[in-house]
């Protein structure tokens, strides 16, 4: 061990490796469910350095743990507790390398935070749709090691649909240069497509050429009160009529996620009154700002005449869209602040979803009396975040303890009868592995771990991850 860390330093020097002291920053899990304990912290600040690391943990046999913005909700990007996994952590790879503005396309290295991509896209003229409520800290590597998704796939799709190219270091530590910009190549398999998504398990990402696209002449946001969520279903497919692509977000937020913030987060302020459903929709017009008021105004006026719609409320400057925003992104934060909780991280045809939480709504209170769904989410593109929380007075964590496994049955079970997944964005990690061995097909599951030991054939990347 002393010779790996000694060889490790060597390459490194004191910046780009930790060990000893306080390392909790790399060692636990944003929603602190899983604390490990690592041999180190690897910080590589270069494509050579993240091969040479490479290279030494598999000459040494040395697991490895890829990290990012260590964001993630599934366990999937801290280590373990035995203390023999290296942590091979980006944040010091934070370049824009290059931006194309004929070729639409931006060059980034993995550890490049998200805020910063659509920041430096912005001031291209261009912009990187990619937004989700931590991409102030999460980074590009994580976005696509988990395949991301966020608030715009109804109009842009995930990151596996923003990525052009990608550079990816091998467990042997070899370095593919695949950083195409090209939006047409049939030249064999697309390898792009094998690491997106992999969570580590294959291949460390440490840049990526990223789709841009045309900044919108207006954005508008609004929400809308709806007395159920068939109601908002209905909103949806109006939208989708009237405004077409323009139509780049769709949120919806049950009665109780926002009675949760205003418990926790009394500062923030909520427009409308409390309805059994609120929805949030972003247009993004390329014509004018008069233009896309107008298909504004008469959507919403066309959902009230229906009765999809009881009140609603247009954002009257950038302020009050961000605070519209603010308010759909602070149901996690409440929750955490509340306790421990079971999320549910699903997707499901958008036709199936209104059904699936009537049904489950119900089965959830006659399982425990006083149960609270947490229920929110990217409606347009059939990705519910649907969380339950403990009754009150209950203790969280010894609820967790308890129930966790039951309601995931419970939950997933209504989700696989319906042909829905366990897991919309956030992936697998090690909260979801034994969920995925129990639900994947078997045949998937058998290419998958063939994938595995070939790519990785001494187990060393991101172990016990995923599968």
């Amino acid at each position: 061990m002393s010779d790996f860390l000694g060889a490790l330093h060597e390459r490194l020097g004191e910046a780009g490796l930790l060990v000893g002291g306080d390392l909790a920053a790399y060692e636990n899990d944003w929603r602190k469910r899983y604390a490990g304990k690592a041999l180190a912290v690897a910080r590589p600040a270069s494509t050579e350095e993240v091969a040479a690391v490479m290279r030494l943990c598999h000459e040494h046999r040395m697991p490895v743990v890829p990290q990012g913005g260590n964001t993630g909700l599934v366990g999937g990007s801290t280590p373990d507790d035995s203390g023999r996994q290296l942590v091979l952590n980006l944040a010091r790879m934070k370049r824009v390398r290059s931006i194309d503005v004929v070729n639409a396309s931006l060059t980034a290295e993995a550890g490049c935070v998200l805020a910063d991509v659509q920041a430096a896209a912005a001031q291209a003229g261009l912009l990187f749709p990619l937004s989700l409520a931590a991409e102030g800290s999460c980074t590009l590597g994580g976005n696509l090691a988990t395949n991301a998704g966020g608030t715009q796939v109804l109009r842009y799709g995930n990151a596996r649909d923003l990525c052009l190219g990608l550079e990816v270091v091998t467990a042997t530590g070899e370095i593919w240069h695949g950083l195409s910009g090209l939006r047409k190549d049939n030249t064999g398999y697309d390898l792009r497509d094998l690491f997106i998504g992999s969570e580590g398990t294959l291949g460390v990402i440490t840049a990526a050429t990223m789709k841009l696209h045309p900044q919108p002449r207006e954005r508008l946001t609004a929400l809308a009160a709806c007395a159920s969520l068939d109601a908002a279903v209905a909103l949806l497919g109006l939208a989708r009529e009237r405004a077409g692509d323009a139509l780049t977000g769709f949120e919806v937020m049950n009665r109780a996620s926002l009675a949760l913030v205003a418990r926790e987060l009394p500062q923030l302020a909520q427009p409308l009154p409390a309805a059994e459903w609120t929805v949030l929709l972003e247009l993004s017009d390329a014509e004018s700002a008069e233009h896309a008021r107008a298909v504004f105004e008469g959507l919403l006026e066309a959902g009230l005449e229906r009765g999809s719609v009881q009140d609603a409320a247009i954002a009257q400057n950038i302020q009050q869209a961000k605070a519209f925003w603010h308010l759909r992104e602070s149901i996690p934060l409440a929750q955490a602040q509340a306790g421990l909780n079971i999320k549910h991280d699903i997707s499901l045809p958008v036709s199936a979803i209104a059904g699936f939480v009537a049904e489950t709504d119900a089965a959830l209170a006659a399982y425990l009396s006083g149960i609270e769904v947490i229920d929110f989410g990217h409606l347009g593109d059939g990705n519910l975040h649907y969380n339950v929380q403990a009754p009150a007075g209950v203790d969280p964590a010894g609820f967790l303890l308890a129930h966790e496994a039951a309601i995931n049955e419970l939950v997933y079970d209504a989700v696989q009868r319906r042909g829905g997944s366990i897991s919309a964005e956030h992936g697998i990690g090690r909260l979801k592995r034994e969920e995925l061995a129990a639900r994947k097909d078997p045949t998937a599951l058998a290419l998958m771990r063939a994938i595995k030991r070939a790519l990785d054939p001494l187990d060393l990347l991101n172990p016990a991850r995923v599968l």
